[in-house]
C-alpha cells in the first residue's frame, strides 16, 4: 500500500503535470496589451537583428546565453519589465546596473548596446531597450537550448532605476528558502510553477562563491561546517573551488550553477537538485516543499515538458508591470535616459 507521505509526492506531480498543460498553452497567447509582431510595420528587421547581434556575442562568449536571461529576470522584478536594469549610475544616482546583486555578475549589456545601436541605425526611436532585452533573453535559450519561442512586444521604457529597490522585496537572495521564494515570485503575480519553472535558467551559467560560501565553510553560523544536504563529493568538490577567503561580495571567483552540462540549456539542473548537487540554497530549497517537489521531479523527467513551461512563463514573466502606450519612452540608448 502506498504510504502518506508517497501519495502526497504523486498527487504533487500530477498537479504539476496539469499545471504544465495548461501553461504551455498560454505561450501561444497575447501577453496584456503586448502583441507578438509588434513591430512588423515600424521595423520589420527588429527581431532579426537583436537575434544576429546575441548570436555573433555568444559565439564569442557562450557566457553571455546565461547572462540575457537573468538580466530580464532582474529587469523584470524590479519596476517591471521597462529596460530600467540597462541604465548607468550618475553622480547622484547609484542605478540598478550597479547594486551588489547586479554588479559584478550580470552580464550582457555591451549585446544590448551593439543591438540597440543596429536598431538605431535601420529604425530611429522605435524599439524599446526593454524588447530588445526580451527578445536577446529569448534567443539566448534558443541558441543554448533551441528553446524558440514567439515574444509580445510593445514595451516601452522606463526613466528611474535605483540601485536600493533591486533587493527591496524585488530581486530574491540565493540564500532564500521555497516560502520566500513563492512570495517574492506571487508579489510579480508569478506563480510556484513558474518560479520552479524558470530557476531550470540555472542549467547554464556560473554563481559568485559568495552567494554559498556560507553555506559550505559556515552554514548555520557554524566555522567549517558544511550544508548537511549538499552531496558531500559535491560539498568537496565547492570546498575545492571556493575557500573562506571567496566569502567577499568583491571577489572574483565563480563556479558552474550546472557542473555536470555547464554550456547546454537542458533539464539537467532539476537532476541536480534531486541529486543534491546544486551550489545554492534557492536551488536545493525546491526539494522543501510539496508545491515544489513534485515539478522538479517532473522537469528531471521529461524535458520537453520543461521546455514547454519555460518558454510560457518567460512571456509571463516578460509582461510584469510593463510601460505600453505613452507611457515611460523609447530610449535613443539604452544606458542612459533621453534628454529631449
Amino acid at each position: 500500500m502506498m504510504s502518506a507521505s508517497s501519495m502526497v509526492f504523486w498527487v504533487a506531480v500530477l498537479l504539476a503535470v496539469a499545471a504544465s498543460s495548461t501553461v504551455a498553452r498560454a505561450s501561444d497567447q497575447p501577453s496584456g496589451s503586448l502583441k507578438v509582431g509588434f513591430y512588423e510595420h515600424s521595423c520589420p528587421h527588429a527581431e532579426d537583428i537583436v537575434r544576429d547581434a546575441v548570436r555573433r556575442s555568444v559565439a564569442l562568449n557562450p557566457g553571455f546565453a546565461p547572462g540575457l536571461i537573468r538580466m530580464h529576470f532582474h529587469d523584470c522584478f524590479v519596476r517591471g519589465c521597462d529596460g530600467s536594469v540597462l541604465i548607468n549610475s550618475t553622480p547622484g544616482n547609484k542605478a540598478e546596473k550597479d547594486s551588489v546583486a547586479n554588479n559584478p555578475s550580470l552580464r550582457g549589456f555591451e549585446v544590448i548596446d551593439e543591438a540597440k545601436a543596429a536598431l538605431e541605425a535601420a529604425c530611429p526611436r522605435t524599439v524599446s531597450c526593454a524588447d530588445v532585452l526580451a527578445f536577446a533573453a529569448r534567443d539566448s535559450a534558443s541558441i543554448a537550448g533551441g528553446i524558440e519561442y514567439p515574444v509580445p512586444a510593445g514595451r516601452r521604457d522606463g526613466r528611474v532605476s535605483i540601485s536600493d529597490e533591486v533587493l527591496d522585496d524585488n530581486v530574491p537572495f540565493p540564500t532564500d528558502g521555497v516560502t520566500e521564494l513563492v512570495a517574492s515570485f506571487e508579489r510579480k503575480g508569478l506563480s510556484a510553477d513558474d518560479m520552479v519553472t524558470l530557476s531550470g535558467a540555472h542549467t547554464i551559467g556560473r554563481s559568485h562563491c559568495s552567494s554559498f560560501t556560507q553555506r559550505i565553510h559556515n552554514f548555520s553560523g557554524e566555522a567549517g561546517r558544511t550544508d548537511p544536504s549538499i552531496e558531500p563529493s559535491y560539498a568537496a568538490d565547492l570546498r575545492r573551488q571556493c575557500p573562506p577567503s571567496t566569502d567577499d561580495m568583491s571577489d572574483p571567483t565563480v563556479a558552474p550553477l550546472d557542473f555536470v552540462t555547464p554550456r547546454e540549456f537542458d533539464n539537467q539542473y532539476y537532476k541536480n537538485v534531486l541529486a543534491h548537487k546544486v551550489p545554492l540554497t534557492s536551488d536545493q530549497t525546491l526539494l522543501t516543499s510539496v508545491r515544489t517537489v513534485g515539478i522538479v521531479v517532473l522537469h528531471a523527467a521529461v524535458e520537453r515538458v520543461w521546455q514547454a513551461k519555460f518558454a510560457a512563463a518567460m512571456v509571463k514573466m516578460g509582461n510584469v508591470q510593463v510601460l505600453t502606450g505613452d507611457e515611460g519612452e523609447i530610449r535613443e540608448k539604452c544606458f542612459v535616459i533621453n534628454h529631449h
